[in-house]
């Protein structure tokens, strides 16, 4: 589907990562991890032809079709949800307009022997099985489901995407990604947007997903759970692995400890054999030994160990004041847009020390509120 053979990528002449080599075949779901700055979106971008490479080659099947789920995204501004989801369907909808065009000659017409309205006709037959084949009469059924997947209530499918915040609209995105049935999708950082519910129902709709998927997410669970394969890029390389991310690191884990011992038997190994040549060497009857065992140590293949990225940032926030053992009090506090009621009366204490985690669904709960 995909091949990806020394790969070279730099900025302002210095590597961000060399000598790339893989292949994405249908089927394979991708988490592309590593630590920020390793080059994990520019990676997506270049497989999307948004970024070029320095050297190497990347080749597709013909006729292979990419879906990426950028983070900077642009709606036409008027288009309800609806209208937004349904670009998605280009060509069906293409298709609708030609044949509403045709029925209303037809409706007009009534010189039904003649040669241009036999035409009319045959194109509308031709049109409406075209129609048929890429999915124009379950279309509509479909994007109602996945909007539905993401969360999105019946009565938020006429609300315009101008009303929306970045939020909802990279829902929207999404959802057309999904539908187009891309061969290859690249989704970065896909449940940024998301709340609990969706995220697990994106989760099972990517682990039926035909193509390739290719995922950079911070969401460990989320990753575990779609996830066939992970490709890290550390220091400017990668190690690719047919695990889920967990897996993959205690994979990784015990092949570094495998390396660190076969690296100390070979170094005992070295050093007693140029124990043996240097004490070969003083005698003139071992001469022909100690050459030997020179051209054993030359022809060696020395173990190396992988090189992590252990590199970290230490942040520390000074206190000032050391607080009280209760951080914030609220009680019976109510909140409301119009006539939407966010909260009511809600009474919560958080003490010093307590790590709060505030849940419930995007735009429905009042987190942010």
């Amino acid at each position: 589907m995909l091949n990806i053979h020394d790969l070279h990528v730099s900025f302002g002449g210095e590597p961000l990562f060399e000598e790339i080599t893989f292949r994405l075949n249908g089927g394979n779901r991708v988490g592309l991890i590593g630590k920020n700055g390793a080059g994990k979106s520019t990676l997506l971008k270049v497989i999307a032809g948004d970024l070029e490479y320095d050297q190497g080659q990347l080749a597709m099947e013909k006729g292979t079709s990419i879906g990426f789920l950028r983070q900077d995204i642009d709606f036409e501004k008027g288009r309800t949800v609806l209208e937004e989801a349904y670009t998605a369907f280009a060509k069906a909808r293409e298709i609708e307009a030609e044949l509403d065009q045709i029925n209303v000659q037809l409706a007009e017409r009534t010189d039904y022997e003649s040669d241009s309205y036999s035409k009319l006709i045959e194109d509308m037959s031709t049109l409406t099985h075209e129609y048929e084949i890429i999915g124009g009469y379950q279309y509509k059924g479909e994007t109602e489901k996945i909007l539905k997947g993401l969360a999105f209530k019946p009565e938020q499918f006429g609300m315009l995407t101008d009303e929306l915040s970045g939020g909802w609209r990279m829902r929207i995105e999404l959802a057309k990604l999904l539908l187009e049935n891309h061969d290859i999708l690249l989704l970065d950082e896909p449940t940024n947007h998301l709340d609990i519910d969706s995220i697990l129902w994106l989760e099972q709709f990517l682990q039926t997903y035909p193509g390739a998927v290719v995922i950079v997410s911070h969401d460990k669970m989320f990753l575990d759970n779609v996830t066939n394969r992970t490709i890290e890029i550390s220091l400017g390389r990668i190690y690719d692995y047919p695990k889920p991310y967990t897996k993959f690191l205690a994979l990784r884990a015990e092949m570094r400890e495998q390396q660190e011992a076969t690296f100390k038997n070979q170094q005992k190994e070295i050093e007693r054999t140029e124990k043996l040549i240097q004490k070969f060497k003083a005698k003139a009857s071992k001469a022909t030994m100690a050459q030997s065992l020179v051209k054993k140590l030359n022809r060696m293949d020395v173990v190396e160990i992988e090189q992590t990225d252990n590199a970290a940032m230490n942040i520390n926030f000074a206190k000032s004041i050391q607080p009280g053992k209760v951080v914030l009090e609220i009680d019976k506090v109510s909140k409301s847009y119009g006539e939407k009621k966010v909260l009511s009366e809600v009474d919560l204490m958080i003490e010093r020390g307590a790590r709060v985690a505030f849940v419930g669904q995007n735009g429905m709960g009042g987190k942010s509120t």
